[in-house]
């Protein structure tokens, strides 16, 4: 039994509002391009994991009606992102497995840092 594969959390509103390409027209959209631009994570990973890792997209708001892909699971925030972000972060803390959350959103990273997450920054996966 080898060392689970690693766990990508992505904040998908932060990430999308990084950069200023007129996301704000179409939420869904934008995430939808997001989520389809992640495909490949699943089998490549990430320099900082070197190995396949499971791609969570968590979702809120107008991107609701965003959905998984093969290769990505969507997430759809019940309220908000961010709770929803530290509720997946802290059952999964638990799993031996290393975490990666996506965010810029410093009250975000607050929050998961008792977890011991790594913190990467939206440019990581845009």
């Amino acid at each position: 039994m080898g060392v689970p594969k690693p766990l990508l959390v992505i904040d998908a509103a932060n990430v999308v509002g990084s950069v200023p390409d007129g996301w704000w027209r179409d939420r869904a959209g934008a995430t939808t391009r997001l989520r389809d631009s992640l495909t490949d994570l699943s089998t490549t990973g990430l320099p900082q994991t070197g190995s396949p890792i499971d791609v969570i997209l968590v979702v809120e708001g107008k991107a609701r009606t965003v959905t998984s892909s093969d290769t990505v699971q969507v997430h759809v925030a019940p309220h908000s992102g961010d709770d929803a972000i530290v509720d997946l972060v802290a059952d999964q803390s638990t799993s031996g497995r290393p975490i990666y959350v996506v965010t810029a959103d410093r009250g975000l990273q607050r929050r998961v840092a008792p977890y011991g997450v790594e913190i990467l920054g939206p440019h990581t996966v845009r």
